[in-house]
């Protein structure tokens, strides 16, 4: 009961300084995936806000620790953009290696899609600062396969639930979220910083999916 008392507080906490920063924007945006989303969750923002950077980081090592397991995993892999800033810190905290995935091909120099160093068969977690149809950590994992890494579990802030967690089970790859949409726009709405409105706009987009 205590434990699941500090989660609560811990996700409490993260979704008022998502509101404090304005993370949380309604308007039309398209997605990295190509779909067309009501709302929009920035979390490039985060680290320009060293307070509210350092406890999300604290958060994150903390779920690691906890829900994934420090002894199964050996390397923690960035994807770029958004949660490269947040697995480098949560991999030095932890004191494991850190790698990250390229955007874009590299045609220069090794050529690779990983930058770090990578040994056949090294279990790698995967961290990204969201997730909603699961492509990017997808293809994040493929490049780490092409390098005979093994990739067995993912870890977001938040799970916008719209098909990610399902694709990445399909390859095989646990999802981990510290939080979901739904729980995020909820705590907003009892706090009084979203209406009934705006809650119900981003609850119609997850059952869309």
């Amino acid at each position: 009961m205590v434990a699941e008392k500090k989660d609560q507080d811990t996700k409490v906490e993260i979704c008022k300084i998502l509101d404090r920063i304005g993370a949380l924007k309604f308007g039309a945006f398209k997605l990295s995936s190509g779909k067309m989303s009501p709302y929009y969750i920035d979390l490039r923002i985060v680290p320009s806000f060293p307070d509210a950077f350092q406890k999300i980081c604290d958060f994150t090592v903390k779920f690691v620790k906890s829900q994934v397991g420090m002894e199964n995993f050996e390397r923690i892999v960035g994807v770029p953009i958004a949660g490269m800033p947040i697995a480098s810190v949560v991999a030095f905290t932890l004191k494991k290696p850190f790698l990250y995935v390229r955007k874009g091909a590299r045609f220069h120099g090794r050529q690779r899609r990983i930058e770090g160093i990578i040994a056949p068969g090294n279990r790698v977690l995967l961290v990204d600062d969201l997730v909603t149809t699961g492509l990017s950590l997808q293809k994040a994992a493929r490049s780490i396969t092409a390098e005979s890494g093994v990739v067995n579990n993912a870890i977001v802030l938040i799970d916008r639930q719209e098909g990610g967690m399902k694709r990445l089970e399909k390859s095989g790859i646990k999802l981990h979220a510290i939080l979901t949409v739904t729980e995020i726009v909820n705590t907003l709405n009892e706090l009084g910083t979203i209406d009934e409105e705006q809650l119900k706009t981003i609850l119609k987009q997850v059952k869309k999916r």
